[in-house]
């Protein structure tokens, strides 16, 4: 008896084939059909959930809305969102932040310190966590310089420090006020001693805009923490502090198991600090434009008064 040949994978059931390819019946009586009952991507961000209620907020919405939930709570900004919001019109210049050794250390906590660079700059598109801005803030000419949370928890190291003295330069040259935006979890651990001794570079360079006479205001928003606290974020002229922000060295968290004691409800809170003096004023998002503007009005009234 004649053994059967095997058939070749490769050949196949033509009839079979084109029929896989043409998608089925329904295509081939109505080949317009198949294509409209195509599945379509949903973005996986459309919609975002609301950290204190869980209300799911239309993307849109909470983008027109500055990032503000409809329970108040101030949601974490970049750079880019913050300028816009910031500046007159959203029209700014980006100035650039001086560029510095990378791992110095060569540093390893399970993961090189160079992936969880390239991993930040991927994510959030920024080099490290300062950005500055220079244009006009309520009809004043100010130098802006934001702090990125999102850029590895906003860690104070080198770049970051070289930043803030960039800022503190541009504003000297310009002879204009210096706003900073704070937000990070303190000094970067990858960079050691590195990163504290820009505690005091930045302090340095505060001086030298008290000594010109140029206003810094500093605008705390959530989290403030660490090193970053105990040094340019509360230096400034002026505090201001968006609502809900966390603010303080240590964590609450931290703090109790030290102590040992339940801390007050709202402990290191912005409405808090009003309350005991460490920040000057609790300010929505929407308004600090117009809060800020009138601030560095005044601050440089005198000064302007002398350049006439």
């Amino acid at each position: 008896m004649a053994m059967a040949e095997p058939q070749d994978p490769k050949k196949g059931d033509k009839k079979v084939a084109t029929d896989r390819r043409g998608g089925g019946w329904l295509s081939r009586i109505a080949p317009g059909v198949r294509g409209a009952f195509a599945k379509r991507e949903t973005p996986e961000n459309l919609w975002i959930k609301c950290p204190d209620t869980g209300e799911m907020i239309f993307r849109a919405d909470l983008e027109a809305a500055l990032w503000v939930t409809p329970a108040g709570r101030h949601m974490r900004i970049g750079p880019e969102a913050r300028f816009k919001f910031t500046f007159d019109d959203g029209q700014y210049e980006a100035l650039p932040t001086p560029a510095v050794p990378e791992d110095p250390l060569h540093f390893s906590d399970g993961k090189p310190y160079k992936d969880r660079l390239a991993a930040a700059r991927k994510a959030t598109g920024e080099p490290d966590a300062m950005a500055i801005g220079y244009g006009k803030v309520g009809g004043v000419d100010a130098v802006v310089l934001v702090q990125d949370f999102a850029f590895m928890g906003g860690s104070l190291g080198m770049a970051a420090g070289e930043g803030f003295i960039a800022a503190a330069k541009a504003a000297l040259e310009r002879q204009v006020p210096l706003i900073a935006f704070t937000a990070a979890g303190g000094a970067r651990m990858q960079e050691g001693a590195l990163s504290l001794m820009q505690m005091a570079r930045t302090t340095l360079a505060i001086n030298e805009l008290k000594d010109a006479a140029l206003p810094y205001v500093v605008v705390l928003t959530d989290p403030t923490t660490g090193g970053v606290t105990a040094s340019y974020a509360m230096l400034g002229d002026i505090h201001l502090a968006e609502p809900g922000a966390l603010i303080g060295f240590a964590g609450p968290r931290v703090i109790e198991q030290t102590i040992r004691e339940t801390l007050p409800p709202g402990f290191q809170r912005s409405e808090y600090l009003v309350e005991k003096g460490m920040v000057d004023r609790v300010t929505h998002r929407k308004e600090l434009p117009e809060v800020l503007g009138s601030l560095l009005g005044t601050l440089m009234m005198g000064r302007n008064r002398k350049a006439a």
